[in-house]
């Protein structure tokens, strides 16, 4: 198996995870603030992940490896790259806790999805090429997003606009993970994120002053989306992304809107109506299509890329 097809492996693991995540994120806004919610589960990733930074570094020690060196650790890539990746995760994290507040779950979902389109837009301005091949996948999966989400006539609210900040917030985290991934170990800065992530949601956590019978009633949206989707997923993300470029990522990583779905339709009994199983196939349709290759290019005297 190619590293390729691994990584989206990986990605699509990690879409069908946080799709099934969506509904305990939804039940946990009954119990706890967006701040507290996000905070908290992002400590839990955090220390999910230290037993197995712990036993990798004793095995790396045991084969020769050199002692970690603190004095030299802001410095480090894998640090640098946690902190801005989870400085990007916070912003985007909790716009969307705070989105859901404001808006319906359809919207949110497609909103959010609208990071298929930003990420290339992104990339043009750090001369990133897109072929016309993602494009199009990129075009499909946007219309798949909508079919799927969208119940009703779209007009704009507070939550919308947020939910949309959120959408810029996890391009800018997709393209931040694609920069420092292949510099550093990738658990080692996810771990490293979801701390920044947690510690900067402390301010706000301290405000909404959660109950303890509050933070009980949320154990087990805070464990499945602590261990599982942070723990798990996000961890999985900064692997694959060592492997694959950042639009194909975030097509890939919108199919969590299908999972959200079929995650309603096996715990609620929310059935697809034919409208929603069309966007699944486009949206179905782009991740394959995105797995063909693509013509290869060469650079002439000029420096001009010929195709």
């Amino acid at each position: 198996m190619s590293k390729r097809i691994r990584a989206h492996i990986f990605l699509l693991t990690t879409a069908f995870i946080w799709g099934s995540a969506f509904v305990a994120q939804r039940v946990a806004m009954d119990n706890l603030g967006p701040f507290t919610f996000t905070g908290l589960r992002m400590f839990i990733g955090g220390l999910v992940l230290i037993p197995i930074i712990l036993l990798m570094r004793r095995k790396e020690t045991a084969s020769g490896g050199a002692p970690l060196q603190i004095s030299g650790l802001t410095s480090d890539p894998t640090f640098i790259g946690g902190f801005f990746c989870g400085v990007a995760l916070f912003l985007a994290g909790t716009l969307q806790q705070v989105g859901l507040v404001y808006t319906t779950a359809g919207k949110a979902g497609f909103i959010t999805a609208l990071y298929i389109i930003i990420v290339p837009i992104l990339g043009i301005f750090m001369k990133r090429r897109v072929s016309k091949l993602i494009w199009l996948c990129v075009a499909l999966a946007l219309a798949g997003v909508y079919l799927l989400c969208m119940k009703g006539d779209f007009t704009m609210n507070r939550g919308d606009l947020i939910m949309f900040l959120s959408a810029l917030g996890y391009a800018v985290h997709i393209l931040t993970v694609d920069h420092f991934s292949p510099m550093g170990d990738p658990v080692k800065m996810s771990c490293i994120q979801f701390f920044v992530c947690g510690t900067l949601c402390l301010p706000m956590l301290v405000a909404e002053s959660p109950a303890a019978a509050d933070l009980l009633a949320a154990w087990f949206p805070l464990f499945y989306t602590g261990v599982i989707s942070c723990g798990v997923a996000y961890t999985l993300q900064v692997v694959a992304q060592r492997d694959t470029t950042p639009t194909v990522t975030a097509i890939i990583l919108s199919f969590e809107s299908v999972f959200a779905v079929l995650s309603e339709l096996v715990i609620l009994k929310v059935f697809l109506i034919p409208k929603e199983i069309i966007g699944c196939v486009l949206m179905f349709a782009a991740i394959i299509m995105a797995q063909m290759p693509e013509k290869p290019t060469t650079i002439n005297k000029e420096g001009d890329i010929d195709e």
